[in-house]
């Protein structure tokens, strides 16, 4: 299929895999990928629809294709991901530049869908979400020596705000195999780290197996020759038994770094939220990782001003911050999504209020961050050399300690030359707000 196809995805990481799989598919078939969308003749936007700005983020992104369209820059348009699920029928009724909108189910389907496109065709393609393909051939959108690496898709917690299981549905793990087969090729293929992700990780075989299995892929993980760092991301806060605790502890390529997304500290805030747990009950949990991984860096996301969250109820969030000193850390305004049980609750928090009591958090974490950083001064990380910045005549990368594309970085300078991907000793003397600077040793 003689076809330049443009990609835009937007949102998760779990999109983006999404993506992949589809690029490669289309590559395949032999379509030109391209990276500017004018130089295309079809774009195809992967779309977010989990809060409010993803949904705005997506329909401006696919107005923008539209103008390309109207110019004549591109001929057609295909809309996919969460919000082609989320909102089946009305993107093509507001926006009737777009030519091809399918569900997440029909991602299989990209090749046959973009050549009735090209052939004139109008396509709505809606299966079950279910049909989303959890495994595949994959065309890496991140450097070589990083990727992720998707274990499940869907999810079952069924968290009061979220509209991810009715987008995506049930959660569903990848056989144990499959991932490893896929772990093993994408080392083969120079990755040195592999960012474990799902709605859920620490759900990882429960569905599958009758248990949860985390701890066991992790071990199987490790053993892989040539992966360097193991990083595991959205560990659900019950799940976190003890034996995924020792299984990190122990495993010399699993990173002692946890994604642990507790959303928020006060109890009744939780319950409303469908979830468990206490400040006491979450401060518990932080001891004992901490006790049992010394030098465990915990990140977390919180969200604020859900429906029913008090002055009381907000405070006891930031007792649990400034208690809790996790060295990563996000903070969002709860966001009314259609559908969800939140939605329709009464005491609605006021805009402004929420983004209030986000300045605040962050304002705390920013102050716990800086104590944190500055304790490196004088000490040597391990960072993973990530480009050169010509302007500061500086490498630029990340310790083990930061996830790729959402915690801080790291600048150095080096006497030798280095390449993306390689992993390097830094000796840190100073920090410029979020970042720090150091020296390559050794």
């Amino acid at each position: 299929m003689n076809v330049k196809v443009g990609f835009i995805s937007l949102g998760c990481p779990k999109n983006q895999v999404d993506a992949e799989l589809m690029l490669h598919k289309l590559e395949e078939a032999g379509c030109e990928i391209v990276d500017l969308a004018y130089d295309a003749d079809i774009v195809v936007v992967n779309t977010c629809g989990f809060i409010e700005d993803a949904k705005k983020e997506a329909i401006e992104t696919i107005l923008e294709m539209a103008e390309l369209k109207k110019e004549g820059s591109i001929q057609k348009i295909l809309v996919t991901g969460c919000l082609a699920q989320r909102y089946k029928y009305e993107i093509i009724k507001e926006i009737p530049e777009v030519d091809g909108i399918i569900g997440i189910g029909a991602n299989d389907d990209i090749v046959p869908v973009v050549e009735s496109l090209m052939n004139g065709e109008q396509v709505q393609l809606y299966p079950d979400n279910t049909g989303l393909p959890l495994n595949g051939e994959r065309l890496l959108t991140t450097p070589n020596y990083w990727a992720y690496l998707k274990i499940a898709d869907g999810c079952s917690n069924c968290c009061s705000y979220c509209a991810i299981p009715s987008i995506r549905g049930p959660f569903r793990s990848r056989a144990m195999e499959d991932i490893v087969a896929e772990a093993e090729k994408l080392a083969e293929g120079g990755a040195k780290e592999l960012v474990v992700i799902a709605q859920d990780t620490t759900r990882y075989g429960l569905d599958l197996y009758g248990e949860l299995m985390l701890p066991e892929l992790l071990r199987r993980l490790n053993g892989i020759d040539g992966l360097q760092w193991i990083r595991l991301l959205y560990c659900y806060p019950d799940r976190m038994t003890d034996e995924l605790i020792d299984t990190i502890a122990s495993c010399d390529k699993v990173l002692h770094y946890i994604d642990l997304p507790v959303q928020h500290a006060d109890g009744a805030i939780l319950e409303a939220m469908n979830r468990t747990g206490n400040k006491d009950s979450l401060l518990s949990l932080i001891e004992k990782i901490r006790a049992k991984i010394s030098d465990v860096v915990l990140r977390t996301s919180l969200i604020v001003g859900f429906p029913g969250e008090t002055e009381e109820a907000f405070n006891t969030l930031s007792e649990f911050t400034e208690q809790a000193q996790f060295d990563r850390l996000g903070c969002f305004a709860y966001s009314a999504e259609e559908g969800t049980k939140a939605a329709e609750m009464d005491n609605q928090v006021d805009d402004e209020v929420k983004q209030h009591r986000v300045d605040v958090i962050m304002e705390q974490q920013f102050d716990i961050l800086q104590y944190k950083q500055k304790q490196f001064i004088g000490k040597t990380l391990q960072c993973i050399v990530e480009g050169y910045d010509a302007y500061t005549d500086s490498y630029f990368g990340r310790t083990w300690m930061d996830a790729p594309e959402v915690d801080s970085e790291v600048y150095f300078t080096g006497k030798g030359n280095y390449n993306d991907g390689d992993i390097v000793d830094v000796e840190i003397f100073d920090i410029n707000e979020y970042d720090l600077m150091g020296e390559i040793v050794g």
